[in-house]
């Protein structure tokens, strides 16, 4: 911003501010006088200066103006001179035709001498070729000299071509085949040229660096031609024809245009594709080994850096070029093996070798603009996806096979299960053949250091574990239905299919919780979570299906015990069938306790201790009128038995905890009328009120009649609103208990 002007009366303001400066006046005079006359000075130098420079300028000016006139002057005298010779010379026109018969015999005669020694030349040519493509390696002394002696003779050609344009066609056609061995020979030479171009890298190798420098000579030569032949055919368009080509100079229409540079840049590139294609060819069926082996690649590019790049101009720009026509003929190979459907190992290693691939360069200090486009498009994360789906397929695939084999093997039972080290029923090593094939894409996956890609991998494992505990359970649930629905027409076998089945689920469930193990090291916490999630729902999964058999080998055992369940607590009850029971239990329990994982057995007998008792106590529930006390001392004689039975597997204190129950109902039976609270008490401390039982119980008392049992009731009614008796926390055995309706007891009297 420019500052306001100052006035005269400001300026010396800033001198006079207080009264002692007039005293100061004089000085003040001086100073300004002095720096007066220096501004003086300084403004008559500028000027006189600037009229000397504005002088001079005129001067050239004019002077400029009077050489271009005199130009022009002499320009038009030309022009008239040039326009009309014969004006100034009488003998211009005899002159100029000896001129021209004179420069035609010389054109003649050196036309004939050329094509008299054109054969001795070609044989030269013809010999020298031969010896230097003997070996597209080099060293090639004779390079040089052949193409020199080509491009006269290819000038020779081309004039004289040109100037029989006039001729006769026999004579046009006599002359052509004068010159097709030479264009034989010209043929040869552009096919070595490329040969060259193709074997750069190769020729540098060898040591003959020497002959890369020849041959980008020829290419800059020949290309200078090029340019001049493509100037002279703009300029002929432009020009009057007559004019030009009275200039030997003038004659290009016979060249043939050679473009040997950008052969010598297509030929490198075609060598590099060539290259990329053959080291695909010799390991396409093993796409690793061509990763692997790729190390050539780089190789390359520090021979091209340190001995190519010095053998070509700067314009040539060929380290761009190469490491360009590299990442290139890479992406397309690379698309090419993608393409090809690899395996899950192969996507894997080329992830990784993909990121190793970008390491790599980048130590090369290879700039990133000449890795473009990147490899694969930059879509890297999708050989994730493509892993993945390889894996998924793959394990569906074995999956649907070994379940197919299993369930076929499961539903037609022709031959009993075989037994495995232990003596145990197992099928033809399911569990050991699924996780052998989730353990190989499992470790493929570790071994990538990804978490995720793990993490994934067991979620996709996980699935296909549960898709295969689901079958399962269907087909059991079907088995078992068929045999209890139509047992003649169902193959015999169930009971140790099922045991054999069971005994491969816990094993599977071992080789889950064997692998969770493995894992969890290998992983961070952010990933350890899903994974332990995926696995433990697996070996739940596996338990569940374990059940799932247990208690169809339960299931089994009360389906043949129908008729004699059906008869508890009625008239032949009193006569003892309960050792028909226990008898039939103790024949499967034998085969079960001999072929069944011993783990299994005890979860099983749990079970069938647990579904015995709900059995008994349905019964007693739903019962008829019972004779009293003819019922409770055969009760009494049925848990003995039982028990008996039980506590051949099992010690006494551990069932003693699971037959209470009948103890304190075998109490609510004994009881008098008056005393029927105080053994419900008992019983409701332990299993809550129940008042349905209880009442079903006293009602199936044949010693109370109707008002006794309303009596009774009432009084443990009381007893549970004065006391606020409630279900206990963890629900028990009786919570199983069903009783039935009135008129449902009535029918099944």
């Amino acid at each position: 911003m420019t500052a306001p002007p100052v006035s005269a009366a400001q300026a010396i303001g800033e001198y006079l501010q207080a009264p002692d400066d007039l005293a100061k006046i004089s000085a003040y005079k001086k100073k300004l006088e002095k720096e007066k006359a220096s501004i003086d000075a300084r403004l008559k130098s500028g000027v006189k200066e600037q009229l000397q420079a504005t002088r001079e300028g005129l001067r050239k000016l004019l002077s400029t103006r009077a050489n271009v006139q005199a130009i022009k002057d002499e320009m038009v005298l030309v022009d008239k001179e040039c326009s009309d010779p014969q004006n100034k010379v009488a003998t211009f026109d005899q002159i100029s035709r000896v001129s021209m018969v004179h420069r035609n015999f010389e054109q003649t005669e050196e036309m004939v001498n050329n094509l008299l020694e054109m054969n001795s030349k070609l044989n030269m040519l013809e010999d020298m070729l031969e010896d230097d493509s003997a070996d597209i390696l080099g060293p090639a002394p004779n390079l040089l000299v052949i193409h020199y002696i080509l491009r006269q003779l290819e000038s020779f050609r081309n004039q004289t071509m040109h100037q029989a344009k006039k001729a006769k066609p026999s004579s046009r056609a006599t002359l052509g085949r004068y010159f097709e061995r030479l264009n034989t020979v010209i043929e040869a030479f552009d096919q070595y040229i490329e040969g060259l171009a193709r074997n750069v890298l190769n020729i540098v190798r060898a040591g003959n660096r020497d002959v890369i420098v020849r041959l980008i000579k020829i290419a800059e030569i020949e290309g200078g031609e090029d340019e001049k032949a493509i100037a002279i055919k703009l300029v002929k368009k432009v020009a009057k024809l007559d004019a030009a080509s009275k200039f030997k100079s003038m004659i290009a229409d016979a060249r043939v245009l050679k473009h040997y540079r950008s052969k010598i840049t297509r030929n490198i590139t075609q060598s590099i594709k060539d290259e990329f294609a053959e080291a695909w060819r010799q390991n396409e069926q093993d796409p690793v080994l061509f990763l692997r082996g790729i190390q050539w690649m780089y190789e390359d590019i520090i021979r091209i850096e340190k001995d190519v790049v010095p053998c070509f101009p700067a314009e040539y720009d060929i380290y761009s070029l190469y490491i360009r026509e590299y990442h290139k003929a890479l992406n397309a190979t690379i698309k090419q093996l993608v393409e090809s459907e690899p395996g899950a190992s192969v996507l894997l290693e080329l992830f990784e070798w993909l990121k190793q691939y970008k390491k790599d360069m980048k130590e090369l200090n290879v700039p990133s603009e000449l890795l473009e486009p990147a490899l694969l498009d930059g879509k890297e994360q999708s050989l994730i996806e493509d892993y993945l789906q390889v894996i998924v397929k793959k394990l569906d695939e074995w999956s649907a096979n070994l379940m197919k084999t299993e369930i076929e093997e499961f539903t037609t039972r022709k031959d009993p299960p075989e037994l495995d080290a232990d003596g145990l029923y197992a099928p033809q090593g399911g569990a050991a053949i699924m996780f052998q094939m989730v353990n190989q894409q499992v470790d493929l996956a570790a071994d990538s250091g990804q978490g995720a890609i793990l993490a994934r991998v067991v979620s996709e494992a996980n699935r296909v574990m549960r898709g295969m505990q689901e079958q399962w359970v269907k087909v059991v649930d079907t088995e078992y239905k068929k045999q209890v629905e139509k047992p003649e027409e169902v193959a015999s076998g169930l009971v140790e299919y099922c045991m054999a089945l069971a005994n491969d689920q816990i094993k599977s469930a071992d080789y889950a919780e064997a692998l969770l193990g493995r894992l969890e090291p290998l992983v961070s916490e952010k990933y350890r979570v899903p994974i332990n999630e995926r696995l433990n729902d697996a070996i739940d999964g596996y338990l569940d299906v374990a059940k799932k058999c247990t208690q169809t080998l339960i299931d089994v055992i009360f389906n043949d015990l129908k008729k004699a369940v059906k008869e508890l607590f009625q008239q032949s009850w009193y006569d003892g069938s309960m050792r028909q029971i226990v008898e039939t239990m103790r024949d499967y329990m034998a085969d079960y306790k001999a072929y069944l994982n011993s783990s299994l057995f005890e979860l099983l007998l749990e079970d069938l201790i647990d579904t015995f008792l709900l059995m008994y106590l349905n019964g007693l529930a739903n019962a008829p009128k019972l004779k009293i006390p003819a019922a409770t001392e055969r009760i009494k004689d049925d848990v003995g038995l039982v028990f008996g039975f039980f506590s051949e597997y099992k010690s006494r204190k551990e069932l003693e905890e699971y037959f209470e129950v009948l103890e304190l109902v075998l109490a609510l039976l004994e009881a008098s009328k008056d005393m029927v609270f105080l053994s419900f008490w008992s019983f409701a401390k332990i299993h809550g009120p129940n008042l349905a039982f209880v009442e079903s119980l006293m009602k199936a008392r044949g010693d109370l009649d109707r008002s006794a049992v309303s009596d009774v009731m009432d009084s443990i009614k009381r007893k549970v609103k004065d006391e606020n008796l409630t279900d206990p926390p963890e629900p028990t055995i009786m919570k199983k208990v069903a009783i039935q309706n009135a008129f449902s007891r009535f029918l099944r009297t």
